[in-house]
């Protein structure tokens, strides 16, 4: 009995309805089109670095700040930040094999430092790795030149766009082979290591800072950022260690003589090579050598989940198993950076004021349904002449907003979703990196999301119930007998 009177009542009250469905269709278009943006950025940035960077889940020491691969999240601190070293790595990596969500996982060291190659100079992100397993647990790094770094050697792969940048900048292409020279800083001073180009890649998802990365050998990673160097197969041959002789004096050691035999075997190398080649490359044996680079101290370990496994459950679980080992589990979103947190924080920022629209909404309805009850003063006092209590009263008005909020928010998500149509048949073009990054694409894409839009229609929704209860309590007042007199 209710449905059919309020569908007509609607219906007789046709200009209030119709505002009243404008006002909560707009917010909820709004608030459909907004979060069907952030939830396509969420899917780019996760897609832009868990596939290509972060993996699923990193393990880190436990800090007074969440850090992510390359510094720390708080940007105050950021260029004062040393990144700590994870400990009892062998302990922890023991301990994921409990784990059966865990498909895969691998480590890294991580050091900012610079690059000088063909007289150039840029900022370089080093991510030194375990290449046994690393690019398994990455098929976003594509190989465009060379070869992947492998396992137990020296070398450095850069980027595509870095390499690029190069040619241009200095004139002359970089070939595989050449050699990067590295420079770090920090407490312990400068540290300066080279290696040879073995490939050039690039990263199937753009991000904000992937051009920067250099991925390299975890050992030289580890001499930069001044962590503990753990090669095996370091001999203490005596030949390596003359300037050690107790034999020299100190203008021998400075002598020319100390590398005569080179000199005389037809070599023209300068003095020390012998010693630069050994520090540089830890046995002298260039990008050729193998060594067992699988001990001693990483910045992270970087874990992927199998398909459907739940982050937060396995993080919660990780945690209590790390409390030990003083580190701690994070989800990709933190080793992101600043970048996928930012999302989080215009995402929360858009709602909030979605919500101050909704509520001066509200205050737009109540008014106008505070209207329409007065004018149906007489309808009302009648119904309660005739016996209507006050919870039918109640209820007639409730259907009748519900109805309204319904249809609004269908209305409301069905617009949203044309826009975005329209949006995406424009292919536009996002020249901007920072915004390519967080929306995980050079073309403007935003797909229908579902959660987005069955929130939307709950929002449409709630919104109308609660502009009802006001005018509700109003219209149950109303006395029959001054209904019937007015």
């Amino acid at each position: 009995m209710i449905l059919p009177l309020a569908v007509r009542n609607i219906f007789r009250n046709k200009k209030n309805s119709v505002i009243i469905m404008l006002l909560i269709g707009v917010i909820a278009a709004l608030f459909f089109i907004g979060n069907s943006v952030f939830a396509r950025s969420n899917r780019g940035l996760r897609q832009s670095y868990a596939d290509n960077l972060t993996g699923d889940i990193i393990i880190e020491k436990k800090s007074d700040v969440t850090m992510n691969l390359f510094g720390a999240n708080a940007p105050i601190i950021d260029d004062y930040f040393t990144i700590p070293v994870l400990g009892a790595y062998n302990e922890i990596a023991n301990k994921l094999s409990a784990f059966p969500e865990i498909e895969a996982h691998t480590a890294q060291v991580s050091v900012i430092c610079k690059l000088d190659v063909l007289d150039t100079r840029s900022n370089a992100l080093l991510c030194g790795v375990d290449a046994s397993t690393y690019f398994d647990m990455f098929p976003g790094i594509q190989l465009l030149e060379g070869r992947f770094l492998a396992a137990g050697q020296y070398g450095a792969m850069i980027t595509r766009q870095r390499a690029d940048e190069i040619e241009k900048s200095s004139g002359t292409k970089i070939e595989i082979g050449t050699p990067l020279l590295f420079t770090s800083a920090g407490d312990t001073g400068f540290k300066i290591r080279e290696v040879p180009l073995v490939g050039i890649f690039s990263y199937t998802a753009k991000g904000q800072f992937m051009n920067e990365i250099v991925i390299i050998d975890v050992q030289t990673a580890r001499v930069l950022a001044s962590v503990q160097i753990a090669t095996a197969d370091v001999e203490t041959d005596a030949g390596k260690f003359t300037l050690l002789d107790e034999s020299l004096g100190l203008d021998d050691i400075f002598s020319n003589d100390l590398f005569a035999g080179d000199e005389a075997a037809g070599g023209s190398s300068p003095p020390l090579t012998g010693i630069l080649d050994y520090l540089f490359l830890g046995d002298g044996g260039g990008a050729g050598a193998v060594n067992d680079f699988s001990g001693g101290d990483w910045n992270f370990i970087i874990l992927r989940l199998k398909k459907g496994a739940s982050a937060g459950r396995v993080i919660a679980e990780l945690n209590k198993t790390l409390r030990d080992f003083d580190a701690t589990a994070l989800n990709w979103r933190f080793a992101a950076g600043n970048s996928a947190i930012l999302i989080l924080l215009l995402q929360a920022l858009f709602n909030a004021g979605i919500a101050l629209a909704g509520l001066t909404g509200i205050i737009a309805i109540i008014n106008i349904m505070l209207i329409a009850v007065f004018r149906r003063t007489r309808e009302i006092g009648t119904l309660r002449a005739i016996g209507a209590s006050d919870s039918y009263i109640r209820s007639l008005i409730f259907c009748e907003n519900s109805i309204i909020g319904l249809f609004a928010g269908f209305t409301g998500i069905a617009s949203g979703a044309l826009i975005l149509n329209v949006v995406n048949s424009l292919h536009i073009t996002i020249e901007n990196e920072l915004i390519a990054g967080l929306l995980g694409g050079d073309v403007l894409t935003i797909d229908f999301s579902p959660l987005p839009a069955l929130l939307s229609f709950a929002a449409a929704l709630v919104l109308s119930i609660l502009a009802s209860v006001y005018p509700v309590n109003t219209a149950v007042k109303i006395q029959p007998v001054v209904a019937i007199r007015d």
